[in-house]
């Protein structure tokens, strides 16, 4: 139940044209539908400005699809998190409204287009090709959590011209979700660019002593760029909603 449904549902009761008992079963799901093995919390974008979002990573795609199921019936956008492509086949079938974004493997049914609000701009900046899945979850995260997002991938710092050359587009964005593998440097360079706050994301891309994205995130967490901040390892998710936040901050 988003808070525009709601004030809508209150309206059509004060002005007579939904009876009372009608409104209250369309509020009976509130504020959690217990599925037995899910409580599907319908008051989140109440509380939170966005709808509960579904983890499809350790669920059965006939889990994913009884919880979108619900969610749709509510009249919720939904956004299905990590979903392997057999997942999103079968859900598909199921739901046929829902589009999958395979790269950063999200499934996204909108139950009315979501307009962009916010102070600015979200820019999402990825170091490197392989780093596209992770920069591609938040960008599509901050799309679908009502955010104006731009892109500018592959500016790691091998080559540091590329991402000079897109410096107008670091300095207008209201806030810079940065992604990135291997040595994780490429935050701090852009935290030394621009006056923004500056969202890090480290990713597992890189070699052995990367230890699985555990010396970005330790680089990034000791970034001498002031406004840095950190999410957890391949986090894209975190990340936007993260900066949603602060977007949608007044000042």
């Amino acid at each position: 139940m988003e808070r525009r449904r709601l004030a809508d549902l209150l309206a059509e009761v004060q002005s007579g044209t939904c009876p009372i008992d009608v409104a209250l079963d369309r509020l009976r799901g509130m504020p959690f539908e217990d599925l037995g093995f899910a409580k599907i919390d319908h008051h989140r974008a109440l509380r939170n400005g966005f709808p509960e979002v579904v983890l499809g990573e350790g669920k059965t795609p006939e889990q994913v699809i009884a919880i979108a199921r619900h969610m749709v019936a509510a009249g919720s956008n939904v956004l299905v998190t990590r979903l392997a492509p057999e997942g999103a086949t079968q859900l598909r079938e199921a739901l046929p409204e829902f589009e999958y974004h395979p790269t950063p493997r999200l499934a996204v049914r909108r139950a009315a287009p979501v307009v962009p609000g916010g102070r600015g701009t979200i820019l999402v900046v990825s170091g490197g090709s392989a780093d596209l899945p992770v920069a591609e979850e938040a960008a599509v995260t901050a799309e679908f959590m009502g955010n104006r997002v731009e892109r500018l991938y592959d500016v790691g710092v091998a080559g540091l011209h590329r991402l000079l050359e897109g410096r107008e587009r670091l300095w207008e964005a209201a806030v810079l979700i940065v992604v990135a593998g291997m040595e994780g440097a490429l935050p701090s360079v852009v935290g030394g660019l621009v006056e923004r706050p500056v969202v890090a994301v480290p990713t597992s891309v890189g070699y052995g002593t990367s230890l699985g994205g555990l010396a970005a995130l330790l680089a990034m967490l000791n970034s001498c760029a002031a406004g840095v901040v950190v999410v957890n390892i391949d986090n894209g998710f975190g990340a936007a909603a993260a900066a949603t936040r602060i977007n949608r901050t007044d000042g």
